[in-house]
C-alpha cells in the first residue's frame, strides 16, 4: 500500500479532513497537498457531465483520472512515483472522498466557451 493510498483510505473512513488526515498529506505531498486542501475548502473542484475541472489561480484544470492538464504534471512529476501528483489531482482526489465536489449538471466543454 503506497502512502497516498493509507491517507485515502483513512480520509475515506473519516469521512473528513481532521488534523491527523492533513497531516499525512502534507508529509507526503508537501506544498502540493496544503494548495489541494486550500482548493476543497474554497470548493474549486467542479465536476461537469464530461469533466472534472480545478480552479486555479489564473486558469482552471482538467483532470481525467489521475492526469491533469498543468504544466506541472506536465513537466516536473516522476511518472513512476504513485505518490507524486500534482495539486489538482490531489484536490480532486481528497474532495470525492469528503463529498466535496461541487458538482454541475452541465457540459464543461460548453462553459468553457464562455470563458
Amino acid at each position: 500500500m503506497t502512502a497516498v493510498d493509507e491517507w485515502r483510505a483513512a480520509l475515506s473512513e473519516a469521512g473528513e479532513l481532521s488534523p491527523d488526515i492533513v497531516d499525512r498529506i502534507t508529509t507526503v505531498h508537501g506544498s502540493r497537498g496544503v494548495r489541494a486542501i486550500e482548493a476543497v475548502a474554497e470548493d474549486r473542484v467542479k465536476e461537469y457531465e464530461d469533466f472534472t475541472v480545478v480552479v486555479g489561480h489564473s486558469d482552471e484544470y482538467v483532470i481525467e483520472g489521475e492526469a491533469c492538464t498543468c504544466e506541472d504534471a506536465s513537466y516536473n512529476l516522476d511518472p513512476d512515483d504513485p505518490t507524486d501528483l500534482c495539486w489538482h489531482v490531489l484536490a480532486v482526489l481528497i474532495a470525492r472522498e469528503i463529498d466535496a465536489v461541487d458538482h454541475h449538471d452541465m457540459f464543461y466543454s460548453e462553459v468553457r466557451d464562455f470563458l
